[in-house]
């Protein structure tokens, strides 16, 4: 019996959607299929192939303990669209025997008699978003970064999701997402990005959620063969400010921020400079 355990518990890890790393999962998301190193995870780890109706569209480092993502990777690919309107969560992320895919709070307490509890217990949920002040949910992930609607909508999951300074939300990162990467990608034929939050002294929901004290992004493109180029931005999670940077500055600034060693995003052919 236990060794049945053992194989059927191998076979979940192989398809699982929280996975036990990204180099062996979904690394097509990274440059060079490198993924951030040790030096930004959390106490209480999850390691997500966002999938959303059967496919892998993103990936993100999600922190159970404070119940906001450390980080989501992702290649820039985006293109006219709506905007999607439905909230998801993340079901394996309550235990692996739930949906590999990403579904609506409805749906698992709907369909798969999960009660709120215990959904909030694994996650935010959307009630810990409600009512408010200054802030709103910020993508980690943008959607606008995306082509089409199923992968636009795979990012309007909540472990994609952090309290952000709702100024800074509509306003300086807006601009960046919009504008300043439309510029900075232009040549470029794959761009690979990871945008992450710091954990900050605050909270929302009741202490459930914490709200970050810095948001980042970085990018790392491909023009070709021969030709890498990186950029980078910071910004405090109170001003309505960007703060555009080398790749080897923020890495810098996150190794100070996180304290947990040197921080390195991309692979080493990334440039620092």
């Amino acid at each position: 019996l236990l060794l049945l355990q053992v194989f059927t518990s191998c076979l979940w890890l192989g398809h699982s959607e929280v996975v036990k790393s990204f180099e062996t999962s979904c690394p097509q998301f990274f440059f060079r299929e490198v993924p951030p190193n040790e030096a930004l995870e959390p106490q209480k780890p999850a390691w997500i192939c966002q999938r959303y109706k059967n496919q892998y569209y993103f990936a993100t480092l999600y922190d159970r303990k404070m119940r906001i993502p450390v980080y989501s990777a992702y290649i820039y690919q985006p293109g006219p669209g709506k905007r999607p309107k439905t909230w998801l969560v993340e079901p394996q992320l309550i235990g692996p025997t739930y949906p590999k895919t990403m579904e609506k709070e409805w749906t698992l307490l709907n369909y798969y008699n999960v009660s709120l509890e215990k959904l909030s217990q694994s996650q935010a949920i959307l009630h810990d978003y409600k009512n408010l002040t200054g802030l709103n949910r910020g993508h980690l992930n943008p959607n606008g970064h995306h082509g089409d609607y199923s992968s636009r909508m795979a990012t309007f999951t909540l472990t994609n999701i952090v309290p952000q300074d709702e100024k800074l939300n509509g306003g300086a990162w807006n601009n960046y997402e919009q504008q300043t990467m439309i510029r900075n990608t232009q040549g470029c034929q794959t761009t690979y990005v990871i945008v992450g939050a710091v954990p900050g002294n605050n909270y929302i929901a009741k202490g459930r959620v914490n709200k970050p004290s810095h948001l980042w992004s970085a990018a790392c493109c491909m023009v070709d063969n021969n030709y890498i180029k990186a950029w980078a931005v910071i910004a405090e999670n109170d001003k309505n400010q960007v703060q555009l940077l080398t790749l080897g500055e923020l890495e810098d600034t996150l190794s100070e921020l996180y304290g947990r060693g040197q921080v390195s995003l991309f692979d080493s052919d990334c440039p620092r400079e």
